[in-house]
């Protein structure tokens, strides 16, 4: 039986990937900050791990208790929203330290094992402010650029080892929190000398139109995970689908 596990599960995509991965037969190695928030069902193929990825301790003790893995799925993530000049230092640390050297350690603590193997898929989760310039996203979009051009350049590092790496992009999703993962307000983010720009911007994001879902994003990890092609780009959701085509 393949094992995944998956960061990031206790709500959003990384849930509704959890579900859909253990639905499909797999074992299922659910990991967040707090396995007290836990929202998936009761069953010997899911196991609830609680994983800090900004912290080296908890990556360590996750990864021993865990065992072999198949696939691991870099989820965990933090949106922001915000003008570049109106967004603290802190905070813009603290999207990196989760957004990306986050993930870039947490694909440090698995490439052992599946190098030995000779097998096994990574898949980062960006998004798909990666595929076009977008307003007021500029940090995020950093953050996540980042990953990008890591995950292209690590799947030429570990091809030669039999490891597959993949980027899943997901598109808008309104219903995944993104901003409020952040901790910050929007508000505390848009100077009053931003409100003729943001307002428009924030507009056509609430407006009617494609998005993304929650399970467009499982379903596009699920299929990286078991493409045996070489291909690298999983654009998640009918906008990101169009944005991708479209660049």
């Amino acid at each position: 039986m393949n094992t995944v596990l998956i960061t990031g599960c206790s709500s959003g995509y990384g849930l509704e990937t959890a579900r859909h991965f253990h639905a499909q037969g797999w074992s299922v190695i659910a990991t967040m900050r707090s396995p007290s928030a836990n929202r998936l069902p009761e069953s010997d193929r899911i196991r609830l791990l609680p994983l800090d990825i900004t912290d080296p301790d908890s990556i360590a003790a996750t990864i021993d208790a865990a065992g072999p893995v198949d696939v691991l799925v870099n989820n965990a993530g933090i949106g922001l929203v915000g003008a570049v000049e109106a967004t603290p230092m802190a905070l813009v640390r603290k999207v990196f330290e989760t957004n990306t050297f986050g993930t870039i350690a947490m694909t440090q603590a698995v490439v052992p094992q599946m190098r030995e193997r000779r097998s096994g898929v990574i898949i980062n989760v960006t998004s798909s402010v990666t595929l076009t310039p977008m307003p007021l996203a500029a940090l995020y979009t950093a953050s996540k650029q980042a990953i990008q051009g890591f995950t292209g350049s690590l799947a030429h590092e570990l091809g030669h080892f039999g490891v597959r790496v993949r980027l899943v992009e997901p598109g808008y999703g309104p219903t995944t929190r993104f901003a409020q993962n952040s901790q910050f307000r929007i508000e505390d983010l848009i100077p009053e000398s931003y409100a003729a720009f943001a307002g428009p911007v924030f507009d056509s994001y609430a407006a009617p139109g494609l998005s993304t879902r929650e399970t467009d994003v499982a379903q596009a990890v699920f299929h990286a995970a078991t493409d045996i092609t070489d291909r690298l780009h999983y654009p998640a959701g009918a906008d990101a689908v169009a944005l991708a085509i479209a660049s």
